[in-house]
Parts: structure tokens; C-alpha cells; sequence
């Protein structure tokens, strides 16, 4: 039966995520179409001169003189037989510019990911521990107005301090100039993906501490904690049995909840610091008139969003048994 109804809530999932991908491909393609950017106008340049009969030319070769029910078409069934067509920018399949720029967006995002998961956790706990004293004023104050700090902001001041007045690190970039890519070195990368890893990272510290400040103060003030200190145990015990068990998996989860805002975020940070991710390559994308780049980027980024959202729901399903009796009566 468990495994039945495990099939019926990812067949769920799944139909929600055809729809939700399906939509969003529409709409960005109907945004597109409503854009000003002139393709052909991107694609050659705006200084650049070109006949009215070259411009003819371009527009057959990308087949952008045909109707756009039948180009999203076109787009849509060859995506469906696995062909994600070519980039106008790179000249080179789509699926294999999306793979070299997600390679260095995932680095990125997993970095920061890890770094403001577990200080925020930490600083959660630690502040929920101390309820009402400095630590848990400061803590507090400084997540309310991190959480309302933009990240672009962010990676600005994260260049001034650590690269002009401290020069800690490199201004941006994510490999040193002048060295071709077969002789740059990982420890080149890693050096160079520090910097725009904390400005990514410290943003997305607020939620997570927060949230778990607000369940450790919740199971602090529990009976079953005050029946535990009646009983004579110690805090670390109480830590270790009691908050950790019951705070560790709603920050998991939210954890994997973020991936909306990181992504999102990793767009603003790439900007700032120059990194060749999958957030510059996005704009550059939509500014240039890409469309089969910057839908082939949408579905991708759909899917990774998706994953987290997946991923913080199995956990819940699987473990909170009230998910699965709320998942029983719907489905009745």
C-alpha cells in the first residue's frame, strides 16, 4: 500500500510539473514575441549595416519569417525528439552551451547552498537556545535586514571590500585572464568562485535561520522539553534528543525549497562578478533574441527549481504521516 500510494503522489507531481513546463514555455515565447528586440537586429549587431535581402536571408536561415504558432510549434516537437536546436550567440548546439554554463552556475549555487545552510542552521539554533538575549537580538536584527538586502547590492559591496580595499580576491571573472582553459588549474577556479559563492550564500542565510530560530524556541517552550528538565537532563542532552530531531528536518526541507531564489540569485550574482554561468548567458540571451537558447535555458531552470520543490516534498511525504492522510482524503 505504501509503495502505491508513494506511485500516486510522484505520477502527481510529475502531471503538475508537464503542465507547469508547458506553460511556462508558452508564456516566455509569447513574452518574446511581444519583445521590442529585434532578432535579426541582435543577431547581426546594431552598428552593423545589412541589405534588406541579407536581412531576408538571416531571417529564412533561423526560420523567423514564419508565423510564430508555427515556429513554437516547430521548437516544441523538435525538443520533444531531443534536438534543442542551435544558439544564434554560440553557433553551437544548444544542450551543449547549456551544459558547459551549468556546470559552473551548479558549482556556484551548490557552494552557496551548503555555506548558508548550515550557518544559517547554526545561527538558528544558536539564537533560539538564547531567546531574548544579545546574541539572539543580534542574530535577528542582522537576518531582518539581510532578508531584505538585494544580491546584486550584496556581490557590490562583497567587490569592494574583498577585492579593492583588501584585495582578498579577484574582481571577477571565473578564470584568470590571458590563460587559456586547458592550462587553468582547479585551484584557480575554486579561488575564483569563493568571492561570488559568499555574496550568493549570504543572502539565502536569513530564511533558514529564522525559521529555525522561530522551531527551537517552539520546542524549548514544548511539555515535553519542560518534563525533560524536570527530569533532570542536561541542555546538550535536550539539544541533541529533542531540538535537533525536531528542527534538523523543516530546515532540510526549506533548504531545498530555496532553489527558486537561488537561481534566481545566481542570475544577479554572475552579472556582478562576470561569471561565465548560466545567469549571464540568460540575459544575454534575452537581449540578443536567442529564443532556442533562452527557451532551452527556461525548461532547464524549470527543472531544477522543480527538483528542489520535488525533492523538499518526498521528504516530508515520506516521514510526516499527516502528509500521507491529507494525500489519502484528497485523493478520496
Amino acid at each position: 500500500m505504501k509503495s502505491k500510494g508513494l506511485l500516486r503522489f510522484i505520477s502527481g507531481k510529475l502531471l503538475r510539473f508537464i503542465l507547469l513546463i508547458t506553460a511556462v514555455c508558452v508564456i516566455t515565447f509569447a513574452l518574446m514575441e511581444l519583445s521590442p528586440i529585434d532578432p535579426v537586429t541582435a543577431y547581426v549587431g546594431a552598428n552593423t549595416k545589412v541589405s534588406a535581402e541579407q536581412r531576408q536571408l538571416i531571417s529564412e536561415h533561423w526560420g523567423l519569417n514564419k508565423p510564430p504558432l508555427e515556429r513554437f510549434w516547430a521548437w516544441f516537437s523538435s525538443i520533444l525528439s531531443g534536438d534543442w536546436g542551435t544558439s544564434m550567440i554560440y553557433r553551437r548546439d544548444v544542450l551543449e552551451v547549456i551544459g558547459t554554463k551549468f556546470r559552473a552556475s551548479l558549482a556556484l549555487m551548490f557552494a552557496a547552498w551548503v555555506f548558508s545552510g548550515v550557518l544559517g542552521f547554526l545561527l538558528g539554533l544558536w539564537a533560539g537556545l538564547r531567546e531574548g538575549k544579545l546574541a539572539d537580538k543580534l542574530i535577528s536584527g542582522y537576518c531582518h535586514i539581510l532578508i531584505s538586502t538585494p544580491t546584486f547590492w550584496m556581490g557590490i559591496l562583497f567587490i569592494i571590500v574583498f577585492s579593492v580595499w583588501l584585495k582578498l580576491f579577484p574582481v571577477a571573472l571565473g578564470v584568470p585572464i590571458g590563460v587559456i582553459s586547458a592550462e587553468v588549474t582547479l585551484a584557480d577556479k575554486l579561488y575564483r568562485l569563493i568571492l561570488p559563492a559568499l555574496a550568493l550564500g549570504f543572502t539565502g542565510i536569513a530564511n533558514i535561520c529564522l525559521h529555525t530560530r522561530g522551531k527551537v524556541v517552539e520546542v524549548m517552550h514544548s511539555e515535553y522539553v519542560i518534563f525533560a528538565r524536570a527530569r533532570g537532563e542536561r541542555t546538550s542532552q535536550i539539544i541533541l534528543r529533542h531540538v535537533m530531531k525536531n528542527v534538523s528536518l523543516p530546515a532540510v526541507t526549506l533548504q531545498f525549497l530555496s532553489f527558486s531564489e537561488l537561481f534566481g540569485g545566481a542570475i544577479f550574482v554572475e552579472q556582478v562578478f562576470s561569471y561565465p554561468g548560466l545567469g549571464s548567458t540568460v540575459v544575454q540571451a534575452g537581449l540578443k533574441g536567442d529564443l532556442p537558447l533562452l527557451m532551452g535555458i527556461v525548461i532547464i531552470s524549470v527543472v531544477f527549481v522543480y527538483s528542489g520543490n520535488l525533492i523538499a516534498d518526498l521528504l516530508y511525504w515520506l516521514i510526516d504521516p499527516r502528509i500521507k492522510e491529507g494525500y489519502r482524503h484528497e485523493r478520496a
